[in-house]
């Protein structure tokens, strides 16, 4: 059986076209007979042991162990590779009921009516000569006019191309039990199938002689003047000079090149087909900029970037574009300058976030620098000298940042306009190996924020 089915696959790929070639390839309602084997026992002894055990030991059902019966089957074609096949099949055989259905195996050969409804999946189309094909379905028998059975059917066959749509069909089909009285079986069968009625012969239909047609008179479609065999515009509106088509409007601004003074550049009616003029060359046309004479950014309507706090530095590059300053500040207040502030007086006792008394006199001027200039904020920066590890300055830093803010929130600085880090010794501005370097060392920084 394992050498049969191999068989089945290789021929059918192998199997080159040499059928001839119908119009259609889905198969004409057809009638077929067949002979057939039905192999009771097989699939026990598969079960009980092993599908390859049984093929090396030749343990499969002897042909004489074997019912013979006949097949009538029905054939029509569902598309080129799918058909339906109907056929109902009589046997007489000793039928093996299972053990646990309670009736026991007949010991007489009885008559057995099986009926099938299967779809036939087809590897190729009627069209080869060897076409292999796959079966599915459901079936439901009848033995000796008593007991009746239900089964799934799956199965290979093999159709074979006579010519004139007959074909021998080989299958071999596996029943598998469904109901109680069931028995899973094997059937092998040979059959033949022809067409139920002759295939309708071509009505051939000779064409009428074509008429004879008078040669067209001249057309001018677009009513220009000009005939459209001599037109290269026929459907459009034209002019001689064009040889039928329009003025061209080289440009595409709905202005054509007699009319237009810049033909090869987009422009508008009002400015004679022109664009609209940039006089300050800063890429804003006139009609959109707010200062025509004066270069400008798109993004202020032609005109330059504002200065809004009036100090030559603009608002772009101004860090504080509300607040008078200087350019070497980005534009922000400078306190040394403005304020006679000096940070080196903003130190601390050796060791501590205490600050001297010289400490809050200069402290003072950066709360007049906050209360007059209200949108300012400060970074104020807490630095050690080098006595000591990191581990301790670090933190001792920021203590004396945030005594530095706490001061000025006791002045009625709103603390949000402060902020504070610590870093430590990793910044001096003066030789760490000398008490008064070390002094300037122990100091804070500010820097404007806004």
């Amino acid at each position: 059986m394992k050498k049969f089915l191999f068989s089945l696959i290789v021929v059918g790929l192998a199997t080159a076209s040499i059928a001839q070639t119908p119009t259609s390839y889905k198969k004409r309602p057809s009638l077929g007979v067949s002979f057939f084997l039905n192999d009771m026992f097989t699939v026990e002894k598969v079960s009980r042991t092993s599908l390859s055990r049984v093929l090396q030991s030749g343990g499969y059902t002897p042909l004489k162990d074997m019912a013979m019966g006949l097949n009538v089957q029905y054939f029509e074609g569902i598309s080129e590779h799918v058909d339906f096949m109907a056929s109902v099949a009589g046997s007489f055989s000793k039928y093996p009921f299972y053990f646990n259905t309670g009736i026991p195996r007949s010991t007489n050969n009885l008559f057995l009516l099986e009926t099938d409804a299967n779809v036939n999946v087809k590897m190729l189309t009627d069209k080869y000569f060897i076409v292999p094909y796959m079966t599915f379905g459901v079936g439901a028998s009848m033995y000796n006019g008593t007991y009746f059975a239900a089964q799934g059917n799956t199965g290979l066959g093999l159709q074979i191309n006579l010519g004139f749509e007959t074909f021998i069909n080989t299958q071999i089909l596996y029943r598998a039990a469904v109901s109680n009285l069931a028995v899973n079986h094997l059937a092998y069968s040979f059959g033949i199938a022809s067409p139920l009625k002759d295939k309708p012969a071509p009505v051939l239909v000779t064409p009428p002689p074509p008429p004879v047609v008078a040669p067209p008179a001249p057309v001018d479609t677009d009513k220009d003047g000009i005939n459209d065999k001599d037109d290269k515009c026929p459907t459009v509106a034209g002019v001689a000079k064009y040889n039928g088509c329009p003025v061209p409007d080289t440009d595409k601004d709905g202005i054509n090149d007699e009319n237009d003074k810049c033909p090869t550049v987009a422009g508008i009616a009002k400015y004679n087909g022109c664009p609209i003029p940039d006089t300050d060359k800063d890429g804003v046309n006139d009609e959109e900029d707010k200062c025509p004479s004066v270069p400008g950014l798109a993004r202020y309507q032609g005109c330059p970037i504002p200065d809004t706090d009036g100090d030559g530095v603009n608002d772009e590059e101004d860090k504080c574009p509300s607040i008078k300053g200087s350019r070497e500040n980005n534009g922000c207040p400078e306190l040394k300058a403005t304020y006679n502030f000096d940070n080196k007086k903003v130190q601390f006792l050796t060791g501590s976030s205490v600050l001297t008394k010289v400490s809050k006199v200069e402290l003072n001027k950066v709360v007049k620098a906050l209360n007059e200039n209200p949108t300012l904020k400060l970074f104020v920066e807490g630095h050690t000298d080098a006595t000591g590890s990191d581990k301790i300055n670090k933190p001792l830093s920021l203590k004396r940042a945030n005594a530095v803010k706490m001061y000025l929130v006791a002045q009625k600085v709103d603390a949000a306009r402060l902020t504070t880090e610590g870093f430590g010794s990793s910044q001096p501005i003066a030789d760490n190996k000398t008490a008064k370097g070390k002094a300037l060392n122990r100091r804070v920084d500010f820097k404007v924020q806004e």
